[in-house]
């Protein structure tokens, strides 16, 4: 079995030698005049001076936090040896998965939009390639990092039987995603706050006050915008997903230790085994299932939404159903006849991951009812626009939240729940593993979004042909909604794998001895709760307000160079976008530290003041309420986005009209929602988990309960 493991780093070095194929094929196309290189070169050096100053300040956080994990390791001997070094690789490998994701994308729109010169299908394949180079570094660079402590701390407890070995082993890894949660937040909010507030600027002043057009050259702010697409939604989400599919695969393998524990000792070694490293082959099945999907993905010349939909659909769908094939081989093998109910419930976390990106497809698509609704309320001015946006928004959140319970219920039942409780838990565990099991082609389908966006501004900026425009306007609007489903599945995911890691927590807990009272008559619980529903509500907000705040600094900026630079608006000269970039940059950097220390800090103080009980509530009231909180924002966003584009589209007046301008306003709500406030709560819910599991033994040293 331990021969087996080895699929995982050979998995892992296989998706980055792909990524390195689908890189060289992308830097061998051309990026089209000179126009269009300069355009280029100035996102290229935008996004490389944001990154730079984030991960400097990113790295101060690191060295503190490094420093306590180091003291509490060695000097009171309340962690595992390793804990403070791991949590250095995982913020490592999150980081450099984001950077070059990044790197990727800025060098690919150009080169898309000049594919697009040629035809739609070009285009679509470099845009589509470069989203799957984000796809496949962060399933790389997660499975490479899981497998080296993996092999190492076998190593290191060698001398251990395997029946003692496993549970030391997935308790210590338990503690290893912190890291990348903490690089995960920084990067969701620093850039949640540049893009958005980059966009924000560009929308009031350009299309609503002077009445340019998107992406018009003369625009200070448009250079920015498109640095921000790039830092919030490839790194941002490279980042985000990076947690959840690292965080997913270290929970179940933790579950299984415990679900193991109650065996017979001639079942205990050979069973833990197997079921500790299932969920890694389960993932090495997922990542080649994600490469023969990308083969799948070909598009006519119609620039119709539904036949680019199917194009991305057959890729997706594909390597979703030969994930599901390959998984029930998988788990034949490992497990036997007998584990024929985990397969079922690995099958759960598929499905359910199909039909939360089906859901947030329909409830964000122009194609549909929905978001047709929000249109047509633009006729009647800005206010019904945010009216029919929040309820659309809120009345997604209903399906969504029942298609993930019934997947809890189903995992947990099919893995035997009924007859022993530990089971169930490892079921609802190996359900996230599956859900993310395909995420190289799924994470794709998100990262492209903003390569299309960005290859549709250089398009207009460079002035080429109307055919250009239009193909990666088709390009850019089916981002919007791939997107929309993107960040539909990456919440659903963020909610199982959330839910698999405070049932690890709670282990961890009793692993220590220490008494737990999770009765609802417990007080300490339900104040828990309440502080954790109130957790999301306050980081959504400063994430909001650090938005509008920026927001407001670049829109000053913007009015100041259209009103001082003489020729600006007459196109006979360029406006300062390096000035407005510098201005997103610092505002970012400066605006996501209180929203991410209140994230890091909440479980330990309540840990330490209300007691272990108070924690779990916090967790318990932070998952539920951060998972609808999330549906909610992402797709209130996408459905405002999509439908400013339908009515962009020839519909109720067309650009220009009353309906664009209210639209344009629902778009300016909607894109803190869905881009900044709604995916850091993703984060939020996973990374309080984390910090609960690694400061469990401070916490326990210093209660006050």
């Amino acid at each position: 079995m331990q021969l087996l493991f080895l699929t995982a780093p050979v998995g892992a070095i296989i998706a980055l030698g792909f990524a390195v194929i689908l890189v060289l094929g992308i830097l061998r196309r051309e990026e089209g005049t000179p126009a269009m290189k300069a355009i280029a070169q100035a996102v290229r050096e935008g996004a490389a001076a944001y990154i730079k100053r984030q991960y400097g300040v990113v790295a101060i956080f690191f060295g503190i936090i490094f420093a306590v994990l180091c003291v509490l390791a060695f000097v009171f001997n309340l962690l595992p040896k390793p804990v403070p070094f791991a949590f250095l690789t995982g913020g490592f490998f999150s980081a450099l998965a984001g950077f070059i994701g990044l790197k990727v994308a800025t060098n690919s729109s150009a080169r898309t939009t000049n594919a697009a010169r040629d035809s739609l299908n070009s285009g679509l394949r470099v845009a589509f390639s470069s989203g799957m180079v984000m796809g496949l570094v962060v399933v790389g660079l997660a499975l490479l990092d899981l497998s080296i402590w993996y092999i190492l701390l076998n190593q290191i407890y060698k001398a251990k039987p395997v029946v003692e070995r496993l549970p030391i082993i997935t308790s210590t890894m338990l503690n290893f995603g912190m890291g990348a949660s903490f690089q995960a937040l920084f990067a969701r909010v620093g850039g949640g706050i540049f893009t958005k507030a980059a966009d924000v600027g560009a929308d009031l002043v350009g299309k609503v006050e002077a009445g340019i057009p998107e992406d018009d050259p003369r625009n200070p702010a448009v250079i920015a915008d498109n640095v921000g697409d790039n830092v919030g939604d490839v790194a941002g989400m490279g980042a985000d997903l990076y947690e959840s599919y690292y965080a997913s695969l270290i929970a179940t393998m933790a579950l299984a230790a415990a679900a193991t524990a109650a065996l017979p000792a001639g079942l205990k070694a050979d069973m833990g085994l197997k079921m500790v490293l299932l969920p890694v082959l389960i993932a090495a099945v997922g990542l080649g299932s994600s490469i023969i999907g990308f083969f799948l993905i070909r598009s006519g010349e119609r620039a119709k939404q539904s036949a680019l939909l199917w194009a991305l659909r057959r890729g997706t769908w594909g390597a979703a159903f030969i994930a599901a094939v390959g998984a029930f081989f998988v788990v034949r093998f490992v497990l036997g006849v007998e584990g024929i109910g985990i397969y079922f419930s690995v099958l759960t976390g598929l499905v359910a991951g199909v039909l939360l990106g089906v859901l947030s497809e329909y409830f964000t698509s122009y194609n549909y009812k929905p978001t047709r609704g929000i249109s047509r309320a633009a006729e009647t001015g800005p206010a019904t626009v945010i009216i029919e946006g929040l309820s659309v928004g809120m009345i997604s959140a209903a399906p969504s939240v029942l298609v993930v319970s019934a997947a809890v219920l189903g995992a947990f039942f099919f893995a035997g729940g009924a007859a022993s409780f530990d089971n169930g838990l490892y079921g609802v565990g190996i359900a996230a593993v599956g859900m993310l099991s395909t995420l190289g082609i799924t994470l794709a389908t998100d990262a492209y979004g903003p390569v299309a966006d960005n290859a549709g501004g250089n398009a207009q900026m460079a002035g080429l042909k109307p055919i250009v425009r239009e193909r990666t306007d088709a390009l850019d609007a089916l981002g919007n909604t791939t997107a929309a489903t993107g960040k539909g599945f990456a919440i659903g995911s963020a909610a199982l794998t959330a839910l698999a890691l405070v049932v690890a927590y709670r282990n961890e807990i009793i692993l220590h001895g220490a008494s737990l009272d999770l009765s609802l008559a417990n007080p300490r619980l339900l104040v828990g709760i309440f502080l954790g529903a109130m957790l999301v509500f306050l980081i959504a907000a400063l994430i909001m307000r650090a938005i509008g705040s920026a927001a407001q600094s670049v829109v000053k900026n913007v009015r100041h160079q259209f009103n001082t630079v003489k020729g600006l608006m007459e196109g006979t000269a360029k406006p300062n976008y390096a000035e407005t970039v510098h201005i997103c940059t610092v505002s970012a950097q400066k605006k996501m530290i209180l929203p991410a220390l209140s994230a890091i800090l909440a479980p330990v103080v309540v840990g330490v003041l209300i007691g272990l009980e108070g924690a779990v509530g916090l967790l318990v009231g932070a998952i539920t309420t951060g998972f609808a909180m999330a549906i909610f924002m992402a797709n209130s966003g996408g459905a405002w986005d999509n439908a400013k584009k339908y009515i962009e589209a020839g519909h109720y007046g067309g650009k220009g009209s009353e309906a664009h301008k209210a639209g344009v306003v629902g778009d300016t709500v909607g894109d803190p929602f869905k881009d900044a406030a709604g995916p850091s709560l993703n984060i939020l819910i996973k990374l309080m988990s984390m910090v609960s599991i690694v400061f469990l033994g401070f916490v326990l040293a210093i209660k006050l309960f």
